[in-house]
């Protein structure tokens, strides 16, 4: 397992981290969220041995991971780290980017082990090209089947879907999730797309002020938002009365105690976001409907 005792850490004095500890099990998927310089990406490059701590432990079983002070070389033969810049070949192919660190002995068993992840990252239409010929998205891609191809232990990734075409995301997630459950590789993933964790990870913890805001698993933190930057991260949210209540639990009912006036209704496909002023401030709730503006209507908060 993973396990992260106390880890504390500063850029140039300033605190990034304070006092982060967390345990991951072997084969597990967990997910790091939090607003942009929350220290997602800096607790993934510290957990690769790239920085060294100010304070605290990290282990992956019985090794301790060590910064740059320890090793001549950064990071460890049993984990891979897939950052937002890919450090790709660019004037060889898929194929051989892919099959860069693997042996050349066992050509056969080499390019089955190349086949197969080619097909996990959905880039089989691109095995020969090279990849300065290739758009971000599939860099990315390449990127992540590089770093599978001698099956760590623990992989780090780094906003994984970021580059990559929304037509293509969904089955790409599925297919590497897949993938890593199937070989039971530790993945944390640093992210701010909520369909890069819903479905997939099995704990979510939220980065905020330097310290873990909330950590368990997703169902829990949807349905147990305690404070306003969980529940944004789950979608349109509202505070009534200080408690949190998600756009979709908001439903218009003939008579409430909750009167408010329509502002704007938002098409977003199946329902319709609507904008409405309820006793001064501004809510949003979901409706299979266009309505008015200016229309009265009652809310009802339903759990």
């Amino acid at each position: 397992m993973l396990n992260v005792k106390n880890l504390t850490f500063s850029y140039n004095k300033k605190p990034v981290l304070k006092n982060i500890s967390f345990k991951a099990e072997a084969g597990e998927n967990l997910a790091i969220i939090g607003e942009s310089g929350a220290g997602k990406s800096t607790l993934l490059k510290v957990l690769y041995g790239e920085y060294d701590l100010h304070e605290g432990q990290i282990f992956w079983k019985n090794k301790q991971i060590l910064g740059p002070k320890f090793n001549l070389v950064v990071g460890y033969d049993f984990m891979k780290y897939v950052a937002q810049e890919f450090d790709l070949m660019p004037v060889t192919s898929v194929e051989e980017n892919i099959a860069k660190h693997l042996s050349r002995f066992f050509p056969e068993e080499t390019q089955k082990r190349v086949d197969e992840l080619i097909q996990v990252v959905e880039l089989e239409a691109f095995a020969k090209t090279k990849v300065k010929q290739l758009s971000g998205g599939q860099k990315q891609r390449v990127a992540l089947a590089r770093a599978l191809a001698k099956q760590p232990e623990i992989l780090l990734l780094d906003e994984p879907f970021s580059h990559i075409d929304n037509f293509k995301k969904q089955s790409l997630r599925r297919s590497v999730f897949k993938y890593l459950k199937e070989k039971n590789i530790t993945c944390i993933v640093a992210t701010h797309d909520k369909e890069d964790v819903l479905g997939f990870a099995d704990n979510m913890m939220v980065l905020n002020n330097h310290n873990i805001e909330a950590y368990n698993t997703p169902q829990y933190l949807y349905s147990n938002p305690q404070t306003p930057l969980v529940a944004s991260f789950f979608g349109e949210f509202n505070t009534i009365d200080g408690q949190i209540v998600y756009s979709q639990q908001l439903k218009v009912v003939e008579k409430s105690n909750l009167k408010a006036t329509v502002i704007r209704s938002y098409f977003k496909g199946v329902y319709y976001l609507v904008e409405a002023e309820l006793n001064g401030d501004i809510v949003l709730f979901e409706h299979a409907d266009q309505l008015k503006k200016g229309q009265s209507i009652f809310l009802k908060v339903e759990t």
